[in-house]
């Protein structure tokens, strides 16, 4: 069973980059190799099948509706963000974009926040290499600022309740370590946003989506939720027992493996309540940065990758060095310091 688990995950990580189909049809790929993995692992039940069909029916809803929404108001809102782009200077534009989308992301769900961004960054007028770094950075944004309330996201709803504290402790716990990584990503964005890449087009206009794209659209955040649920139940017994009882650093570097897997079901794998502030902070601020590295790891990054069509190579050409260098860092300034 561990042999053909391992080699399931291999197939997780290596498949989109390899074949083309994987890449094409991620969704389904994943959700296949989701059951597989639950086959190999023997852990399929009522409960579980029960846990893949409704969990993903709160995200999707939302995605709909916000899609509904923006397709109504789509002219209003595009006026307000030709004008911001105007008039604002570019550097100090993006900045503001990048750190805003990311604070307001735990009270408005990192789900809305990414589809709010695809919106904004449909509106501009950048090219494409520009437009996937801003995507990318931006998830990274959203995925962290996200972590600060239960309402954010399933994993700061899972973390609050596994270790059975109150709505603002993960704020307390990571808020200065989240806000200074917002700010810093906002910098990081003025900076590689550069003025040069952008076309200047001041009355952009975009085409009204339609409600079968729309439609599409839902439909594959929901299969792509259900496939990341059944890996993270198949992959379980593999995991669980490498994980339990290790060292803050062990699991920080472990944690990257959240780059493919659902960084909620990690964190209810290795959270308990007995743990230290120390190995806390090291375990979510490993699942929060290794989550931005690939499309899988987050679920604002299925969205922004999916309505901007980003394919698994070009998000890793950018986001994993990105990703691994952001955990450098935090590493050696953070966790290897409080050892």
């Amino acid at each position: 069973m561990t042999v053909l688990l391992l080699l399931l995950l291999v197939a997780v990580l290596l498949g989109p980059f390899v074949f083309s189909f994987a890449e094409r049809q991620l969704e389904l790929y994943l959700f296949t190799l989701g059951i597989c993995a639950v086959m190999t692992a023997g852990i399929w039940s009522r409960t579980l099948f029960f846990t893949v069909i409704t969990d993903p029916i709160a995200i999707t809803c939302a995605v709909l509706i916000a899609g509904l929404l923006f397709r109504v108001f789509q002219q209003p809102f595009s006026k307000s963000i030709g004008f911001a782009e105007r008039h604002v200077p570019s550097r100090i534009f993006v900045a503001l974009m990048v750190i805003t989308i990311g604070l307001v992301s735990s009270f408005i769900t990192a789900i809305i926040a990414a589809i709010l961004l695809v919106s904004i960054i449909s509106l501009l007028h950048y090219d494409r290499r520009t437009q996937i770094r801003l995507v990318i950075i931006s998830c990274y944004s959203i995925g962290l600022g996200a972590v600060l309330t239960p309402l954010g996201e399933p994993l700061s709803t899972i973390a609050t309740s596994r270790l059975d504290e109150s709505f603002f402790y993960l704020f307390s716990l990571l808020g200065s370590d989240v806000l200074i990584a917002i700010v810093s990503l906002g910098f990081i964005a003025g900076i590689v946003i550069q003025p040069s890449a952008l076309k200047r087009r001041v009355n952009k206009k975009l085409e009204k989506e339609s409600l079968r794209a729309i439609s599409i659209r839902s439909v594959k955040v929901y299969i792509f939720v259900m496939a990341l649920t059944l890996l993270g139940a198949g992959f379980e017994p593999l995991l669980s027992p490498i994980l339990e009882g290790k060292s803050p650093a062990f699991l920080y570097w472990a944690n990257m493996i959240s780059a493919v897997l659902d960084n909620a079901t990690l964190a209810s794998i290795e959270l308990s309540s007995s743990m230290d502030e120390t190995t806390i902070r090291a375990i979510l601020m490993g699942l929060l940065i290794s989550g931005g590295m690939l499309i899988p790891g987050n679920i604002p990054n299925i969205i922004a990758a999916g309505k901007l069509s980003v394919t698994s190579k070009e998000w890793a050409r950018f986001g994993f060095p990105f990703g691994l260098l952001a955990m450098i860092i935090y590493f050696f300034m953070v966790v290897y310091w409080q050892e």
